[in-house]
């Protein structure tokens, strides 16, 4: 059923396709009907950062920017669900077309900008939604607020989010919002870091529930900045490390059409630079911080390599436009059957 839907779908812009996918979903959520079109996973319940998670397979943030379709994809059979990126205020994003498609590569370009309605519609729709698993809420600044001051934009978001999310992920890792990726370095990450970290504090005693920060990354970093960002994230009290975002490379998709499009790249192309970031976060954490892997999850087998890699979860986005919600159960599968860890 997914194939024609897809194939259908894929007629349409990409964008086009994105919303109205969404809205299907949604209106699929709220009527109770999604779980009638998708084997359910098998349950593989796993615990990680004090949460307990129906299966380690989630949605990856940027398919449902506004939370306007949770109910959906948790029917579906995902372990959680990430919203988001939002921001303070709602911002358009960057102009279109903003979102490629390369099919022979099973990959995606999108230069978004983090377009979203902000974050007070966000929480608008979390309040709506009957589902009550794993939320994640991932946060961003806007486009307009200067770097120096984007620890503003991140605490406005974490003061608004942190009564509804059961986790929150600060999104440090964009391509398309102008000087984002420099707060993944050196002063300007501890900097962050530690504002994140003292206001999570006072926000557990308002609330009086303590609800964890992961950090997504990059995958375009060489192994000592990426040694670098984890003793940081240790340092400053985190909670998790989701890696990792899209990828400024072009590997695996040169000469395709639409490879040039300026943006970030997902999908399959992104799978092993993304497996080799966990890998190289999970020798030096040893344990210290679980990671949550996205990028280039495809198959089954690739939510097991993540797993195998050291990672704890594993996120989809690209995988599912292309494979639909059989990739759920097909991920869960492939992660059960891997040996029990000592």
């Amino acid at each position: 059923m997914y194939t024609l839907a897809r194939e259908l779908l894929f007629k349409l812009s990409p964008e086009t396709s994105h919303e109205l996918s969404i809205d299907l979903i949604g209106a699929g959520g709220r009527m109770g009907l999604n779980g009638l079109f998708n084997k359910a996973p098998a349950s593989l319940p796993v615990k990680v950062m004090g949460l307990e998670f129906a299966n380690p397979v989630g949605l990856a943030a940027g398919l449902d920017k506004n939370g306007d379709a949770i109910d959906g994809f948790a029917q579906l059979g995902f372990g959680f669900v990430e919203i988001g990126t939002v921001t303070p205020r709602p911002q358009p994003g960057n102009p279109k077309p903003r979102l490629f498609r390369l099919p022979e590569a099973e990959a995606i370009i999108n230069r978004m900008g983090f377009n979203n309605h902000g974050v007070d519609h966000l929480l608008q729709r979390v309040q709506a939604a009957k589902y009550r698993g794993v939320l994640g809420i991932n946060i961003g600044k806007n486009f307009d607020t200067p770097v120096e001051r984007a620890v503003d934009d991140y605490l406005i978001c974490l003061d608004k989010v942190y009564a509804n999310a059961s986790y929150v992920t600060v999104n440090v890792s964009s391509p398309n919002t102008p000087g984002l990726r420099s707060l993944q370095f050196g002063d300007s990450l501890k900097q962050l870091l530690e504002a994140l970290q003292l206001r999570q504090e006072d926000l557990t005693q308002l609330h009086g529930k303590r609800v964890p920060l992961a950090i997504k990354i990059a995958p375009d970093m060489t192994d000592e900045e990426t040694v670098q960002v984890a003793n940081a994230l240790v340092e400053t009290g985190m909670d998790a490390v989701i890696a990792t975002n899209t990828t400024l490379g072009r590997e695996g998709v040169k000469g395709l059409d639409h490879a040039d499009e300026a943006g970030g790249l997902s999908g399959a192309p992104v799978r092993d630079k993304s497996t080799h970031i966990v890998s190289v976060l999970a020798a030096e954490l040893a344990g210290r911080l679980p990671i949550i892997a996205v990028g280039g999850i495809t198959e089954g087998k690739h939510a097991a390599e993540k797993i195998a890699a050291g990672a704890s979860l594993v996120q989809i986005y690209s995988g599912f436009i292309y494979k639909g919600p059989a990739l759920i159960r097909e991920a869960v599968d492939a992660i059960a059957g891997l040996p029990k860890k000592a």
